[in-house]
């Protein structure tokens, strides 16, 4: 039996008004999804533990069978594993964004979290710039990463500073989401420095002259020390690989023990390498019966409050991800499919939020009949339908392992 995982990110939203009432999800075409649904086992599921943010990092680590309230330190750690950076016990790695800042009526907003996606060839050469800014024996190291997302660690730094995602701030004054709590001036002034080493940046000036959003500032949120986690092939038996665009989702799986399987093109965005990552994906199972596959694009509309481009991104992921993948496993394995989203990214609120989310297990080996004719936030609340309570308990149930959450 092969096990495959696919995660469209925050592909679960609330109904708006203008388009009848439905979600993107609701209102997306998704045959693939749609049929499996019909022919498997669908429920709802709480991916986020009370108490702990509703963002991809602690949602993945649930979904991966990890209980965030005893694994999760924050979200910047997972991200310096996927980058190969060795943490020290007393080093704190903090989440650097990108991000395009603009005065309005005196205010300063937050205009976008990722500069406009930046590139990541712009977004590197901007971090370096960070990083010669500060002395060679500094506390502060910044380590460039993808698009808009990089890293800075904090040699015998502090994990209690109030940060706030900047993604959860787009169009509001920063005043007052800036850093809070003791020693929170050290990260503000590293804020606001960044502010006079980027103006005059050549990547800037060229974005600036071209129509694009500069990288006006650095962000920092996120922080944490590096996570200890029992590697999954001892958890459930089964050697595994997970495959993603972004740092993040690669660090859980590094430090779940999972072969990282490197894929030409994928951005974390709509022009993302869809089929590479799908034949990728089942060609893993060569060596390994278990595979993690994870899409960014559907949370990243959902930053942007974008609809069009959220329905584009699920039918997107509807047809080459959950279709491809469908396609190129019939017949050559036996196979149980989990599709999900993590979380919840309304276009409403333009963030995370914690409400559960919908999902699908398909077995290539057993005939089912659900309750269901579509795959959509609906099932949460249909009858018939599973609900897991402790997410972490999903992989258990998926697997096979043991009995699980249900009520």
């Amino acid at each position: 039996m092969k096990y495959i995982v696919l995660i469209g990110d925050g592909m679960a939203d609330r109904p708006i008004d203008s388009i009848g009432g439905l979600t993107p999800l609701m209102k997306a075409h998704t045959p693939n999804m749609d049929m499996l649904a019909t022919g498997g086992t669908v429920g709802g599921v709480q991916t986020v533990p009370e108490g702990l943010p509703p963002g991809s990092d602690v949602a993945n680590l649930s979904i991966l069978g990890y209980d965030p309230t005893l694994y999760y330190t924050g979200r910047a750690p997972f991200e310096a594993l996927s980058m190969g950076i060795d943490l020290h016990s007393t080093d704190v790695a903090y989440r650097c964004n990108l991000v395009t800042l603009k005065t309005v009526d005196g205010q300063t907003i937050m205009e976008d979290y990722s500069s406009g996606h930046i590139t990541t060839e712009e977004g590197g050469a901007l971090i370096e710039a960070m990083a010669a800014s500060v002395p060679s024996n500094s506390d502060f190291k910044f380590y460039p990463g993808i698009s808009y997302r990089h890293l800075m660690v904090w040699k015998n730094g502090l994990t209690d500073i109030d940060c706030t995602p900047p993604h959860d701030i787009t169009g509001k004054p920063i005043v007052e989401f800036l850093p809070k709590g003791h020693k929170s001036n050290i990260l503000r002034d590293l804020m606001t420095a960044s502010e006079d080493i980027l103006k005059t940046h050549e990547v800037n000036v060229r974005r600036v002259g071209g129509g694009k959003k500069p990288a006006t500032s650095i962000w920092l949120w996120g922080q944490g020390k590096r996570p200890l986690l029992p590697l999954f092939k001892e958890k459930y038996k089964l050697d595994g690989a997970l495959i993603s665009a972004v740092d993040l989702t690669r660090g859980l799986g590094v430090a779940a023990g999972l072969k990282i399987i490197q894929v030409p093109g994928i951005t974390g965005y709509l022009d993302t390498n869809y089929e590479g990552k799908a034949s990728y994906g089942v060609n893993a199972l060569n060596d390994a019966d278990f595979v993690y596959i994870h899409v960014e694009a559907p949370d990243e509309a959902g930053h942007t409050g974008n609809l069009n481009d959220k329905i584009r991104a699920i039918e997107d992921f509807d047809k080459y991800i959950v279709g491809g993948v469908f396609s190129k496993l019939m017949g050559r394995h036996d196979f149980r499919l989990l599709i999900m989203p993590d979380h919840a990214t309304p276009i409403s609120i333009k963030t995370h939020s914690r409400e559960p989310v919908p999902f699908i297990i398909y077995d290539s080996t057993k005939e089912i009949e659900s309750p269901v004719k579509s795959y959509d936030e609906n099932i949460i609340a249909t009858s018939g339908c599973m609900t897991i309570t402790s997410g972490h308990t999903l992989m258990d149930y998926f697997i096979g392992s043991k009995e699980t959450a249900v009520k």
